[in-house]
């Protein structure tokens, strides 16, 4: 005997992603980020054994597959084997072969990631509305799979899986996660983890931090000085800022060419698209100690910073030069040789306008060109980056502060301090990404009392992280529509080593991944906690360091 399954691509064009939102939650699974409909039914379990048989009908749906093959593997020790399935849908399937089958069946009015699972006692079948919606079922099918061995002295090698039915798609298209490799450097092996960390989670978005003050991290063919002179700081600072001293030892270091697209490339196979950012105008101090006449004191010693904060006692502005401005070409371009990101971030953040306003040629220049006062020259600099940027084919993102003197057209906004500069972007039409730090900035103590690790003032609890959202209440909805999403940002000035960064990074990842996915309606914080329970269990499984960890 012989089973047809058929596969209802026409379903996402009927169901709205609202409408699936509304649905009424009838059973937690313990699934993060919760999805939006769940339907569970009473048949028996599916028993996924070496029994099975894993089925891919074409190359984007294989993708996910073999992702899914190797973590069965990795986890659990079951090898499955990966038949492909060239015939024409509905595939027939032997009722004494229990199957996984996976299935990409596009459909342009879907939103981006969104997926089906249904489950039967003989077959479990996986369905993207695209590419992304496959991949993340994989992350949804995995949180359906046993976390710990069976007690009765079974082992790993019979996994029942209850029968059920979820619908489902992401809130937001941006869902993102920063790292500062720039106070701390991390080996690529780590970049990998951690974007892996970031699939598992069904995060989409890495914004990789590649310059600032302290140093710069990414090689530069067309200018090698930087690897020379504005990678390496000399010593770094002890403590807390201001510390209690500086140690001596050299830090710091770069990625190779071949090396980030090595990450590029492992991201994009977890449908995560790697964002860089070279900071300007300000947060240049390590590009200074390679060109001190790039600023407006060239006569003073010039050396990445040893320690952290906003520096207005030293220099670390660029002027707005014919240097400069080639300067800048060279390496965005550069930039944008090795990263194929639709998004290129340059920064723009916290400008110490002093350096301008005791310069006779920055004033020269802004009466030259007509721009009224300072922000006016700031937001001349970064139009110049923005046009380099658009140029090629890419949109530029920048902090808020990029606002100042106006935002470049069709920039998108990173609004950082709070959510109001990214209400204001929005309301002129530009697309905003939230991440203000009281409820993103994962350098913030998740504890009262922090023993563990150094981290910034302030106290960040995973209920604050969850109670966020990204479009602020009252907010229009032709404002609201602007807001594509929010992102995490893990800054490394006191977190050198990786189990630091894991730590402050989980369980509230966890949070903020139910924030940007789930529709709102569907989140609910005790049910959140009683979930991450489990979702903790993986953290063990997968190895990861987490606050609350024994």
């Amino acid at each position: 005997m012989k089973k047809r399954f058929f596969f209802f691509a026409a379903l996402w064009g009927m169901v709205s992603h609202s409408v699936l939102a509304q649905s009424n939650h009838q059973l937690s699974l313990e699934i993060i980020p919760e999805p939006a409909t769940i339907l569970i039914s009473e048949e028996v379990p599916f028993t996924l054994s070496k029994k099975a048989v894993l089925f891919a009908h074409d190359e984007d749906s294989q993708r996910s597959a073999r992702y899914f093959q190797r973590y069965l593997e990795r986890y659990y020790g079951i090898e499955l084997p990966l038949a492909s399935c060239p015939c024409e849908l509905p595939f027939e399937t032997d009722d004494e072969t229990p199957s996984v089958a996976f299935l990409v069946e596009i459909n342009p009015l879907a939103p981006i990631g969104a997926y089906r699972i249904q489950i039967t006692p003989r077959q479990i079948v996986l369905e993207g509305a695209n590419p992304e919606g496959l991949f993340y079922a994989v992350q949804t099918f995995i949180q359906l799979l046993p976390v710990q061995p069976f007690s009765d002295g079974q082992s790993y090698s019979q996994l029942p899986i209850p029968s059920l039915e979820i619908e489902d798609a992401p809130r937001f298209a941006y869902r993102g996660l920063h790292l500062d490799v720039v106070r701390h450097i991390f080996p690529v092996e780590y970049i990998k983890r951690y974007i892996d960390n970031m699939a598992l989670h069904k995060l989409n978005y890495f914004h990789w931090h590649l310059t600032d003050d302290q140093g710069w991290r990414m090689e530069s063919k067309r200018r090698p000085i930087l690897n020379e002179r504005a990678a390496y700081r000399e010593s770094t600072i002890i403590g807390i800022f201001p510390g209690t001293g500086v140690d001596s030892t050299r830090y710091g270091g770069y990625y190779t060419i071949e090396e980030m697209k090595e990450v590029v490339a492992y991201a994009a196979e977890r449908f995560i698209t790697v964002i860089p950012e070279i900071d300007i105008p300000g947060h240049n101090m390590a590009v200074l100690a390679a060109y001190p006449h790039f600023s407006t004191t060239p006569h003073l010693p010039k050396a990445p910073a040893i320690t952290w904060g906003i520096y207005n006692r030293e220099n670390n502005v660029l002027i707005p030069s014919d240097e400069v401005f080639a300067f800048l070409k060279d390496v965005f371009e550069e930039l944008m040789e090795v990263f194929p990101s639709h998004y290129i971030h340059l920064g723009g953040d916290e400008c110490a306008k002093k350096w301008w306003q005791e310069s006779p040629f920055c004033q020269e220049f802004i009466q030259k060109h007509n721009l009224v006062d300072e922000e006016g020259m700031q937001a001349y600099m970064v139009r110049f980056v923005a046009d380099i940027i658009r140029g090629k084919g890419r949109i530029p993102i920048g902090w808020n502060e990029i606002m100042q003197g106006g935002a470049p057209e069709g920039a998108v906004v990173m609004s950082w301090r709070t959510t109001r500069p990214g209400v204001e972007a929005a309301k002129l039409g530009h697309p905003v990404i939230m991440t203000p730090s009281r409820y993103c900035y994962m350098n913030i103590s998740q504890l009262r009392e922090e023993t563990k690790v150094l981290a910034h003032a302030g106290y960040l609890p995973i209920d604050s992280v969850y109670t966020f959202d990204p479009v602020p209440r009252g907010t229009p909805q032709e404002v609201a529509a602007n807001i594509i999403g929010g992102q995490l940002c893990m800054w490394t000035e006191y977190y050198p080593f990786v189990e630091h960064i894991e730590y402050a990074l989980f369980p509230r990842l966890a949070a903020a991944s139910e924030v940007f996915w789930s529709a709102k309606e569907r989140r609910n914080f005790p049910v959140f906690m009683e979930k991450l329970e489990r979702q903790k269990m993986r953290y063990r499984l997968w190895g990861v360091d987490y606050c609350g960890r024994e």
